[in-house]
């Protein structure tokens, strides 16, 4: 069935324009001049995409995204800006647009743009993790209350092409929730590459990015192709982005903002389509305040922010996750899986697990080639010196136990109590690798005190 896209803009022309374009494309098209027309349109006749302006004469474009994301959730709309409008098209991908076009309009990225958006119905019914053999396709173990808010919102940002920042402590599975983006979104046909910018050497970081031309620097021998245009089509996870350099940020805005890249050694740029995922364990907003991370290029990566739990937030997947991994790692065995005895699975339940899932992965690990039989013991556990959940307040004193010089208090107590305070939260922080949230969770108080405290004592930089 042909398939139809709503076009809202109160230029004739603008219409005229798209009507044709779409109408070439082999697909119906309904017109309206204004967001009441749009409304009306949208009562009388199902649509497949809307293409909306974002200057109406009775309202604005973000006002109609609204309301199609709360009474037409399937529809896919996108925003046609002014050029240059940045802080109108994040507000737009914030509320919850497909994605936006520029005027004046370029034919190319438009029929990109639309081939795209209409892929979504293949996608719209997909409630659970993709099944597939392919050994990269994610999935989201679990069933806590947190996984599956993580799980919902992840086939919400499947739906948009807006850029979306993961947030969560290593290990945590960070790279698993951008494939599972990419998996359930309309480019899952496409590639998905991942790169971790910390681990690239800062002197090749432009060629692996944006590639190269044969002879443009030593050792050159051939055109390399780089990782944007690799994942032309499909999705770009740029993993502990925090990391790169202030150089190499500047070029990555511009890839972003010009959707193009120029090759090292190339004399033009080239057009690409590419979705951008990003995630790192610091805190973003902090590196920008300390002027290691570019504010421009926070609010490009930063439109939507998505946190993934950590192991101690969702001890209660621990059984299933430990049975998934078990599974997997004796699976070539004769004698069926590995199984975990309860009190293994206790003392994991009483372990602190600072590195996350990818900790859990190794230990069982571990534990599975140490064992001498198809059931895992606890003494087969072999747990990292790190403090447990139970454990945590007796570590810290070890971490930072200030000395107990009582008469040092006389006259001047207050100083006294806080400068022992400023030692606890301090070697916390830094158990925690500064992430707020688990820092106020390790000391049994809450994220507002945790900052009031950290205010207090000057910590907060």
């Amino acid at each position: 069935m042909t398939q139809t896209v709503l076009i809202v803009d109160d230029e004739p022309a603008i219409r005229e324009l798209l009507e044709i374009t779409l109408s070439r494309m082999g697909l119906n098209t309904q017109s309206a001049a204004t967001l009441s027309e749009a409304q009306s349109a949208l009562r009388q006749e199902q649509a497949d995409l809307c293409l909306t302006d974002m200057r109406l004469p009775d309202g604005n474009g973000i006002s109609l995204v609204e309301l199609i994301q709360r009474d037409y959730p399937n529809l896919p709309v996108a925003m046609i800006t002014a050029h240059g409008s940045v802080e109108t098209a994040i507000t737009a991908l914030k509320a919850g647009a497909f994605d936006f076009i520029t005027k004046p309009i370029e034919l190319e990225r438009l029929r990109t743009l639309v081939s795209s958006a209409l892929r979504l119905s293949d996608y719209s019914g997909t409630d659970g993790e993709p099944s597939s053999d392919d050994a990269k396709t994610a999935q989201l173990i679990g069933n806590t209350a947190v996984i599956n808010t993580l799980r919902q919102q992840i086939h919400k940002l499947a739906r948009s092409q807006a850029p979306v920042h993961i947030h969560g402590e290593s290990g945590s599975g960070k790279e698993v929730v951008a494939r599972l983006i990419h998996q359930h979104g309309p480019r899952a046909e496409a590639a998905f590459i991942a790169v971790n910018c910390g681990a690239i050497p800062a002197e090749l970081m432009e060629s692996e990015l944006f590639g190269h031309v044969k002879g443009s620097f030593t050792g050159a021998a051939k055109d390399k192709l780089g990782l944007f245009q690799s994942a032309n089509g499909g999705t770009l996870f740029l993993d502990e982005v925090a990391d790169l350099p202030l150089a190499m940020q500047v070029k990555l805005l511009r890839a972003i903002q010009e959707k193009a890249v120029r090759p090292v050694g190339g004399n033009e740029e080239l057009a690409i389509d590419v979705r951008i995922l990003s995630a790192t364990h610091k805190n973003l907003a902090d590196e920008v305040a300390a002027g290691r991370f570019r504010n421009d290029l926070y609010y490009r990566i930063h439109v939507i922010d998505l946190q993934v739990p950590s192991l101690r937030e969702r001890l209660d997947d621990l059984p299933a996750l430990s049975e998934a991994i078990l599974s997997r790692i004796s699976a070539d065995s004769p004698g069926g899986p590995a199984t975990l005895s309860n009190c293994a699975l206790e003392a994991m339940h009483n372990y602190h697990f600072p590195g996350n899932v990818r900790e859990l992965e190794n230990i069982l690990e571990r534990a599975w080639a140490l064992s001498e039989g198809r059931q895992i013991e606890a003494s087969d556990l072999q747990f990292a010196s790190g403090p447990s959940s139970s454990s945590a307040a007796s570590s810290l004193s070890n971490l930072a136990a200030p000395a107990l010089a009582i008469e040092e208090a006389f006259g001047n107590l207050e100083a006294y109590l806080e400068d022992i305070e400023r030692q606890v939260i301090s070697a916390a922080l830094e158990q925690c690798r500064w992430n707020k949230t688990a820092t106020a969770k390790l000391l049994g108080i809450s994220f507002r005190s945790l900052r009031y405290r950290l205010q207090k004592l000057q910590l907060d930089d």
